[in-house]
C-alpha cells in the first residue's frame, strides 16, 4: 500500500493512494477522497518516539564513486542529516545565489519499522517498515572532502525532498532490483539500479545496528548512481524509483 502524509482542510492528514486519488484514513475527514493536486504533500514519515535519525550514504554506487574519481569505500561511508532538511513532494528547494554547482541525488530511502539493535543481515528486512524516494541535493562549492561532506553541503533546509509515498515493505519484494531515474525539465539525466549498490539494504541495517539503535521512523538514504548534473533555479527535477514513486521538486533562488 502507498501511504501519504498531506496538509489539507487546515490539518495534517494521513492518506493512502486509492484509484488515482488520496483516501483520508484517519481523523474527522475519514473516508474523504481528494485529488493529488488539491493538497500540500509532506514527507511521508512514520511517527517517531524521539528525534528522528536520518543516516545518508556516500559513494554507495561504484559508478558514482568512479564519476567522482574516488575509490569505492570498503565499509559504509555515512553522515547524518537533521529532519529540518526534509520537505515533501512538489515542494521548493532553495539554491544559494552564490554557488556554481548544485546537483540532485536520486536515492532509495529505507524507513525503519521497529527497534533494531545488533540485527543479523539475514533478519534485516524484518525491521524495515517501508521505502520512499529521496532527492539528497549536494552543493559542491562547499565540499571539503567527499568522504566527509560538511553540513553546508548536505544538511540544508529544503535540500532533501522525500516522498511522495511511503510504500509498505511487503509490497516491495526485492528492493535490491529497482530501477532509478532522474529527469531535469523532462530530459533523462540519470539512470541506474539499486542492484548496483556496494552495500545493500541488509548489510547497511546490520552495520548501523551493530553500534547504534535504529528506532521506528528512522531513515537510511542509500546513495545514488552516476549521472549527476548541475541544476539551477526554475529547473524541475523528478527522481523516480520503480515501484516506489516519482518525486517532483522545483529549484528556486534562495532569498538574500
Amino acid at each position: 500500500m502507498k501511504h501519504a502524509r498531506i496538509a489539507w482542510s487546515g490539518a495534517i492528514q494521513q492518506a493512502v493512494e486509492s484509484e488515482g486519488q488520496l483516501l483520508i484514513t484517519q481523523g474527522p475527514h475519514l473516508g474523504h477522497r481528494v485529488g493529488f493536486d488539491d493538497v500540500v504533500w509532506l514527507p511521508p514519515l512514520l511517527p517517531a518516539p524521539q528525534p528522528r535519525t536520518v543516516i545518508a550514504l556516500g559513494l554507495n554506487y561504484a559508478d558514482h564513486a568512479k564519476e567522482l574519481a574516488f575509490k569505492a569505500p570498503e565499509e559504509p561511508l555515512a553522515f547524518m542529516k537533521g529532519e529540518a532538511s526534509l520537505i515533501g513532494h512538489k515542494a521548493l528547494t532553495q539554491r544559494p545565489a552564490d554557488v556554481k554547482y548544485m546537483h540532485y541525488e536520486c536515492e532509495l530511502a529505507v524507513v525503519i519499522g521497529r527497534t533494531a539493535r545488533r540485527v543479523r543481515k539475514a533478519d534485516a528486512y524484518d525491521f524495515v517498515g517501508g521505502y520512499t524516494v529521496a532527492n539528497d541535493y549536494a552543493i559542491r562549492d562547499y565540499l571539503e572532502n567527499w568522504y566527509r561532506p560538511n553540513l553546508r553541503v548536505k544538511n540544508r533546509d529544503t535540500c532533501t525532498p522525500i516522498g511522495p509515498w511511503l510504500v509498505d515493505a511487503a509490497d516491495v519484494p526485492n528492493p535490491m532490483a529497482l530501477k532509478l531515474q532522474t529527469t531535469v525539465n523532462g530530459q533523462v539525466t540519470q539512470s541506474g539500479s539499486t542492484a548496483d549498490m556496494i552495500f545493500d539494504v541488509p548489510t547497511l541495517i546490520e552495520y548501523f545496528s551493530s553500534f547504534m539503535t535504529l528506532h521506528p521512523g528512522d531513515l537510511i538514504l542509500t546513495g545514488t548512481p552516476d549521472g549527476i548534473v548541475n541544476v539551477n533555479p526554475g529547473d524541475v527535477v523528478v527522481t523516480a524509483i520503480e515501484g516506489i514513486g516519482a518525486l517532483t521538486n522545483t529549484l528556486v533562488k534562495a532569498a538574500p
